[in-house]
């Protein structure tokens, strides 16, 4: 029997952070999450979405604001935070915007999917008692990180170089991650996942009518339900799986099916690349490796 949601096991007393849980992938996820037994938090950026959305969960759910495209906002959700949590879902992002910034000047792409992430995860970690799950794509295969323009400020603009790099930096994030954490003695694990082709709002938010156009066709042709596409990061969340792992449908190139361990490009497994892009990130951040 091929694995699905409905294999996902008890959470009971188990408490998830899921960004971007207002809609999409999250919003699925969180369901899931919320049906057995878990206190899901939804980290979303407008509220208003977000109390929406809590509406249509039954169980367990809390509703707190993030922004990951601010890093006040980020900073803010981790100070306030109190107590154990078991499983941080880092789900939310954008795709193929057009340039622009994010509120501490970064390109907007690199700066919420990534970075923003990257300061969430490091100052939420000692808080964290089993897992950090990052979602990527399988557009990190065509994406390259240049260390020396990570925020497009001399390169000319690219959407999609943009987003591919995102997702990358999303891999090579939860590969030092997990270095990071068994050097520490720590037994957190980190994760990635992707959700192959999914039908959500992420396609049709482009900025620009063409893309949206075409992310509608894609959606109704190609693209498999958000049902299935959050499979992936529901399995990641729960299952005995050894850290550095990452997980994707098994089906046509990875676009759709059931979850099973996914293949990573030469790039995504660079530790060299992944420990510099980290120490860009803290850079850029200032934050630190959490433990």
């Amino acid at each position: 029997m091929k694995w699905t949601s409905a294999d996902l096991p008890s959470f009971d007393g188990k408490t998830v952070v899921v960004t971007g849980a207002n809609s999409g992938l999250g919003l699925v996820a969180a369901r899931h999450f919320a049906r057995v037994g878990a206190k899901v938090v939804l980290a979303v950026r407008e509220p208003t979405r977000g109390r929406a959305a809590a509406s249509t969960i039954d169980g367990d759910t809390e509703l707190r604001r993030l922004d990951l495209a601010d890093l006040a906002s980020v900073r803010q959700f981790a100070d306030e935070w109190a107590g154990d949590l078991d499983v941080l879902v880092n789900n939310a992002g954008v795709m193929n915007l057009p340039e622009g910034r994010t509120t501490d000047g970064f390109e907007t792409q690199f700066g919420t999917n990534h970075l923003g992430h990257f300061a969430l995860t490091n100052l939420l970690l000692p808080h964290v008692t089993d897992r950090v799950v990052t979602m990527s794509s399988i557009m990190h295969r065509s994406g390259a990180i240049e260390l020396s323009d990570l925020n497009w400020e001399r390169r000319d603009y690219s959407r999609g170089a943009a987003y591919g790099q995102s997702k990358l930096a999303n891999l090579l994030f939860s590969l030092e991650l997990q270095r990071r954490l068994t050097t520490a003695g720590s037994s957190v694990r980190s994760l990635a996942a992707h959700p192959g082709y999914a039908s959500t709002n992420l396609q049709t938010r482009t900025g620009n009518a063409l893309f949206d156009a075409a992310g509608r066709v894609g959606n109704k042709v190609i693209a498999q339900s958000a049902e299935a596409g959050a499979w992936p990061m529901l399995f990641a969340a729960s299952q005995d799986l050894p850290g550095g792992a990452y997980v994707g449908p098994d089906q046509m190139r990875e676009m759709r099916g059931h979850p099973a361990l996914a293949g990573r490009t030469a790039r995504a497994s660079d530790t060299a690349l992944a420990e510099k892009l980290w120490a860009a990130s803290e850079d850029l951040t200032g934050v630190r490796f959490g433990l």
